[in-house]
């Protein structure tokens, strides 16, 4: 059986970040067709996981990796600034965060040391902040 699965997806392109959103995101939405009992619903989500299929047993493998790419492109800041808006957070009690006037760079003052003089490493701009 497992060299069945081998050979049958010898060439094709398999799974890749894409195809997993797509998996979720069809899931996610088949339950909330449930929830809803929105036969709509239900179909976009059933073409959704189908189309995710295709990707996976495409032999096309440049055309696939060439929509991953672009799908990370487009996911990828969306990521990136979700980790930061996270790691701002998590610091939130031992450190106060600042926008350069200049530039709009964040920039990161420890809490409690009264007014400080805060230098942007981007611009070069100097003001005075309470922390």
């Amino acid at each position: 059986m497992k060299n069945w699965i081998r050979k049958f997806m010898t060439g094709r392109y398999g799974l890749d970040q894409l195809s997993n959103a797509m998996f979720i995101s069809s899931i996610a939405i088949i339950l909330g067709s449930i929830l809803l009992k929105s036969t709509a619903l239900n179909t976009a989500g059933i073409i959704i996981l189908m189309l995710g299929y295709l990707r996976m047993f495409s032999r096309n493998t440049s055309a696939r990796y060439r929509e991953n790419q672009k799908f990370l492109g487009l996911f990828g800041n969306i990521r990136r600034k979700a980790a930061g808006y996270k790691e701002t957070a998590k610091n939130r009690s031992k450190y106060k965060y600042f926008k350069c006037p200049g530039c709009g760079q964040k920039l990161r003052v420890p809490r409690g040391k009264g007014r400080v003089n805060i230098n942007c490493p981007k611009c070069r701009h100097t003001f005075i902040r309470k922390t």
